[in-house]
């Protein structure tokens, strides 16, 4: 092993995606759940060296202060998500940048925010505007239908639905919405089916067509899945605006 290999945290431990954005339209987020700060740490500065931002999830407090500390060398804007314990580090040349896409991320009660803020998370940093509409689930249904007509005729273009318990509110959505819903069970419950089984199991039985469903607590795979219809949405309309402009253009122009 030589010296450089030695003074690198990361060796033989991870090959950050740098590309993963520009390849696929999600950027890679890193998971601290599992790393040592050390590691976190590292694989951070490379990606703020190398793509101008970082994106960190599941980070306990004193991580994230220790982390934000190791780079007190770079000036930095920092977007904090606490529910979700998660960062959006970016260098002070950074510019974020808005996609025209827009989603609705509704939690059936208060316990599901910390996962449905994941899925805000990981949507605001691909490009897409997010509303949010939270503790309207079914045991007070009544909550739901205002908002919710509101976000459709505001032109949500995907909707994730976080719930646990009974996991019930993804498929009353998808009953009454127009856009795509991706269904994010989360780990609320007690005993039998607790900690996101039975909701997620009742997710995947919906007999609401235009539902999908993630892993129990994968906020990130929802929001993502979500921020990817959105953004392709929005490049549809963006497109056909374009040609449509070129096409009139075209017929003005005198032979």
């Amino acid at each position: 092993m030589n010296s450089s290999q030695q003074n690198n945290p990361l060796h033989n431990t991870a090959r950050p995606d740098y590309e993963r954005e520009t390849r696929r339209g999600i950027p890679e987020v890193i998971l601290a759940e599992g790393k040592t700060v050390e590691q976190t740490a590292a694989i951070t500065r490379q990606f703020i060296e190398r793509t101008g931002r970082a994106l960190i999830s599941r980070l306990r407090d004193e991580a994230a202060a220790e982390i934000l500390y190791s780079l007190s060398d770079i000036e930095l804007n920092i977007v904090k998500y606490p529910e979700a314990r998660a960062l959006n580090i970016m260098s002070s040349s950074y510019h974020p940048f808005k996609t025209g896409g827009h989603i609705g991320v509704i939690s059936a009660g208060t316990s599901d925010i910390p996962v449905a803020e994941e899925a805000c998370f990981i949507a605001e940093a691909m490009g897409c505007r997010v509303s949010r509409i939270y503790d309207v689930g079914v045991a007070g249904v009544h909550r739901l239908f205002q908002p919710l007509d509101a976000l459709i005729a505001d032109g949500v273009d995907a909707i994730v639905v976080a719930a646990g318990m009974d996991g019930a509110l993804p498929s009353l959505v998808a009953g009454l919405s127009p856009a795509p819903v991706i269904g994010l069970p989360t780990p609320v419950g007690y005993g039998l089916g607790g900690q996101g089984k039975a909701a997620l199991y009742s997710m995947l039985q919906s007999c609401s067509p235009g539902l999908t469903v993630v892993n129990i607590g994968n906020g990130i795979g929802a929001g993502s899945f979500a921020a990817l219809i959105a953004n392709r949405t929005a490049k549809a309309i963006a497109d056909r605006a374009g040609y449509a402009e070129t096409v009139l253009s075209e017929r003005a122009t005198p032979e």
